[in-house]
C-alpha cells in the first residue's frame, strides 16, 4: 500500500486512543498552494486555526463529496483531531454534521467554547489528553462495535439491522458509504504514488477502470491522470491508510 502522501508544512501522526484516529498540525508560515481539494472523508474532526490574528474552532462532519477550498494567504497555524469511527459527541449527532460544520461561539488563541463550557485548545502532543477530558465530562462517547464492524469483524448476538442502525448513529453514514469513501481515498493514495490505474482497480476492489474513474470523480473530484501528474498550485487534503475494510 502507498505511503501517506506528504503535504508541505503539514505534520500528522496516528493516535493510540480508541477515540482518536489521527492528529495533525500546520506550522505557522507554512507555504500554501492556491487551492486545496478537500476529498470525501468518513470521519468527523475538530480543527482550530488562526488566520490574520483571529482564532477559530470548528467541528466538521464527514464529507460525502469533494470541495475546492481557496487557500489565499494560507493560515497562521492549525491543529486538528480526526476522531475514530464509533466515537461521537453525545449532544451533537454526527448525522447532523454530514457535509457541514459547527463553529465554536467563542474562541481565543488558547480556549474555545464547546457544549456550553470553556476548553483549552489541544496541542499536537496532548490531543489524547483532551479527548480523555471530553470522555470524563460525558461529552465524548464511543460504540466499539462500530470500529470492529468497519474493520471487517462479524459481531455475534447482534442482528444486521441493529448493526446498521448503530453504525449510522455513530458515524452519520451507512457501512456502504464508508466503504466507498475509504476505497476512493486509498485509490487516490496509490495513484498519487504512481501506481497504474489498472493495478489500483485490483488492489482496492473496483470492478474495472470505468468504476475507478466514477469513484474518483464522485469522492475525490479528480481524474486518475490528474492524481498521477498533480497541479503544483493545488493539493489534496490529508490522506492516510485506515483500518476500514474497503472490499465488500
Amino acid at each position: 500500500m502507498a505511503q501517506d502522501p506528504p503535504i508541505p508544512g503539514l505534520e500528522h501522526r496516528p493516535s493510540d486512543s480508541p477515540y482518536v484516529e489521527r492528529v495533525y498540525r500546520v506550522e505557522p508560515g507554512a507555504p500554501a498552494p492556491a487551492r486545496m481539494v478537500s476529498v470525501a472523508n468518513s470521519n468527523w474532526e475538530l480543527i482550530a486555526w488562526t488566520a490574520e490574528g483571529v482564532t477559530s474552532v470548528s467541528v466538521r462532519g464527514p464529507e460525502t463529496r469533494p470541495t475546492v477550498v481557496p487557500m489565499g494567504g494560507g493560515m497562521d497555524g492549525a491543529i486538528g483531531m480526526i476522531f475514530s469511527h464509533g466515537a461521537h459527541l453525545r449532544n451533537l449527532p454526527v448525522g447532523a454534521l454530514v457535509d457541514t460544520s459547527v463553529d465554536s461561539p467563542h474562541a481565543t488563541d488558547r480556549t474555545f467554547v464547546l457544549e456550553g463550557a470553556e476548553w483549552e485548545i489541544p496541542a499536537y502532543g496532548n490531543a489524547e489528553t483532551f479527548a480523555e477530558r471530553l470522555v470524563r465530562a460525558g461529552l465524548l462517547v464511543r460504540d466499539p462495535l462500530v470500529a470492529d464492524v468497519l474493520a471487517g469483524d462479524t459481531p455475534l448476538l447482534v442482528t444486521p439491522r441493529s448493526v446498521q442502525r448503530r453504525v449510522a448513529a455513530a458515524t452519520g453514514l451507512t457501512q456502504g458509504a464508508i466503504r466507498q469513501i475509504e476505497r476512493a481515498r486509498q485509490a487516490a493514495m496509490l495513484l498519487q504514488a504512481g501506481t497504474a490505474a489498472s493495478d489500483v482497480v485490483h488492489l482496492v476492489g473496483y470492478h474495472d477502470q470505468p468504476h475507478l474513474a466514477r469513484s474518483m470523480a464522485r469522492f475525490v473530484g479528480r481524474k486518475a491522470t490528474q492524481l498521477q501528474k498533480p497541479d503544483p498550485d493545488e493539493m489534496l487534503s490529508l490522506l492516510y491508510k485506515t483500518g476500514a475494510q474497503v472490499r465488500p
